[in-house]
């Protein structure tokens, strides 16, 4: 390694609950990178199975923020997003992919917004659209199946799900713009979950999976998608790391069931951590 590489996260804290910045921080920082951080709001828990949780919009503090990054001549490496804390910061985090784009960077977008057919609290079919726009300026984009049919306009099935559908799926994501799409939460069959991961404009698309474990558990698209993350920035193919965040995830699950801990709190990622490590080559 001849330098470090640099990643921007814009995600929200979430003060208590694994999910988000509290999440992406650590995995990416395990994983090699410097991990830098823009706030996109901040919430005394995650949304999911906690009430009354408090709640402060950043959106004010984004272009602030950008505007000192560029005057430091800051570049990144990757700039990865996630849950948007208002209908304003989908344009004003467009504009920080464009003022931090470059040939060899990746723009890697979850759009974080719904889940098991139902938009967030906090969502709205508008925010939907915008957030369909904004992965038109991503190289990668990682929704989930529920994701997904907000952002093409297509009904929202429960799995196992045929090929056809997936693929379907996936076709319409890419002409979103990005030339690359990571479908999670696919399954087909009772036994296995995991995800498809699709070239714009192929015929096809791989799968990887892990075996599924019954449950709920929050936090675990943040806990893939930066572990994916990790492996692009280790060299792996999209492939290769989607089957390593796929894993790491289940790995994840398990100490969490083994410590019989509430889901709500987020999956015990940190024991897993090593295990990530090695699957990147970081041990040796």
């Amino acid at each position: 390694m001849d330098r470090q590489k640099r990643v921007c996260a814009v995600h929200d804290i979430s003060c208590v609950g694994r999910c988000s910045l509290t999440v992406v921080l650590p995995i990416i920082s395990a994983a090699g990178a410097d991990c830098g951080i823009l706030p996109t709001a901040v919430l005394s828990t995650h949304t999911g199975g906690f009430e009354n949780f408090t709640y402060r919009d950043l959106t004010d503090d984004i272009r602030p923020i950008s505007a000192h990054w560029q005057n430091l001549g800051l570049e990144f490496d990757a700039l990865y997003s996630g849950f948007l804390g208002s209908f304003a910061q989908i344009d004003i985090v467009g504009e920080l992919f464009d003022d931090f784009k470059r040939p060899d960077n990746i723009i890697l977008v979850d759009p974080v917004m719904a889940d098991n057919g139902q938009l967030y609290k906090i969502y709205s079919p508008e925010m939907a659209a915008g957030m369909a726009k904004l992965c038109g300026k991503a190289d990668i984009i990682i929704p989930n199946i529920t994701e997904a049919c907000f952002m093409v306009n297509e009904t929202y099935e429960q799995g196992p799900y045929s090929e056809a559908y997936v693929l379907n799926l996936l076709k319409k994501l890419a002409d979103l713009g990005p030339k690359q799409v990571v479908l999670t939460g696919v399954n087909f069959d009772e036994e296995n979950l995991g995800a498809a991961v699709y070239e714009a404009g192929a015929d096809g698309f791989s799968y990887v999976h892990a075996k599924q474990i019954d449950g709920y558990f929050h936090g675990t698209g943040d806990v893939f998608g930066s572990a994916l993350l990790a492996g692009l920035l280790n060299g792996k193919t999209l492939a290769e790391s989607a089957q390593i965040a796929c894993d790491f995830v289940h790995k994840s699950i398990e100490f969490t069931l083994n410590l019989n801990q509430e889901p709500r709190y987020g999956v015990a990622f940190e024991l897993a951590l090593p295990f990530l490590m090695e699957k990147l080559g970081l041990l040796t």
